[in-house]
């Protein structure tokens, strides 16, 4: 996996923990992630990627049930709380 797919990855990831809105710790959760692509940003510098732009495209094109498949990857790389784990997988679930 590119350095790139590894971003978009963790940016659709945040969006889909953003969206779990009957989580109560979700600012935390979020906070942590933030934090996390930060320093993948500081410790991967490119000059021909454009991690703005990529971010606003994917907060707009990638579907939800996406989103939530990816923050699931992310909250287990980053051992994040296992009960947003289950209230995603749950909601997940539902939409099949």
């Amino acid at each position: 996996m590119t350095l790139e797919d590894q971003y978009r990855v963790m940016i659709s990831g945040y969006y889909g923990v953003k969206e779990m809105d009957e989580y109560d710790l979700k600012l935390y959760a979020l906070k942590d992630i933030e934090n996390y692509i930060h320093d993948f940003m500081e410790q991967n510098p490119s000059k021909n990627f454009d991690y703005d732009f990529e971010k606003d495209k994917i907060e707009q094109e990638v579907p939800l049930k996406t989103k939530l498949q990816n923050a699931l990857e992310l909250m287990n790389k980053m051992e994040l709380p296992i009960d947003l784990r289950l209230l995603i997988t749950r909601r997940l679930k539902k939409m099949k």
